[in-house]
């Protein structure tokens, strides 16, 4: 890559804009600039995530094939938001979203299927799941926003999908291996009548 930061502050988006990859001036609160913060925000959450797991590596060798996994993710998150700060670049393709689905079937088969709804905790790290799973979606949501309004190319809509839901059944292998019962959702008792 030619471009680097030498200088970190600008001043230029001090009247709130920025600006785009592409030339672009826009509001700092345009759907384009928000997608791009919530993916940033969901590669940070990630990057905590791994960054526990990675701790507790040695502990539970099993974290071993999770972190392989979820690794490149940053990497791709990466990849999507300068996608979305340059709408001609596309750096996402079909390869990355087959390689989520194909964790995520060999996964499940391991965790078995979904009896039951679940809830964050048990572990931080398997909080920390749910925490990105759930940024994902949000991420999801201000793409598919964007989108609404400036159709996006490539595959970025299909491969955060996907991730959020490689994250919860992560969540749910992350449980597992750890041997700590998932938390199983309790309907609120029915009123004494």
């Amino acid at each position: 890559m030619g471009f680097r930061l030498s200088k970190i502050y600008t001043r230029t988006g001090d009247k709130g804009e920025t600006g785009l990859g592409d030339g672009r001036r826009v509001p700092k609160d345009h759907p384009r600039v928000e997608a791009i913060g919530e993916v940033d925000t969901l590669n940070s959450q990630l990057g905590l995530l791994l960054a526990g797991l990675n701790e507790q590596r040695g502990e539970c060798p099993g974290l071993n094939d999770i972190i392989e996994v979820l690794e490149p993710c940053q990497h791709r998150l990466f990849d999507l938001g300068g996608e979305l700060a340059m709408p001609e670049y596309q750096a996402l393709n079909t390869h990355e979203v087959l390689r989520l689905e194909a964790a995520i079937d060999h996964w499940n088969e391991e965790v078995g299927p979904l009896e039951n709804f679940i809830l964050p905790g048990g572990s931080t790290l398997i909080a920390q799941a749910h925490v990105c799973r759930s940024v994902a979606r949000s991420a999801e949501r201000r793409c598919q926003q964007l989108n609404t309004i400036e159709p996006l190319a490539g595959v970025g809509l299909a491969y955060i999908n996907r991730l959020s839901d490689l994250l919860f059944v992560a969540a749910r292998l992350i449980a597992k291996r750890q041997g700590i019962a998932e938390i199983l959702w309790q309907a609120a008792p029915k009123p004494a009548e």
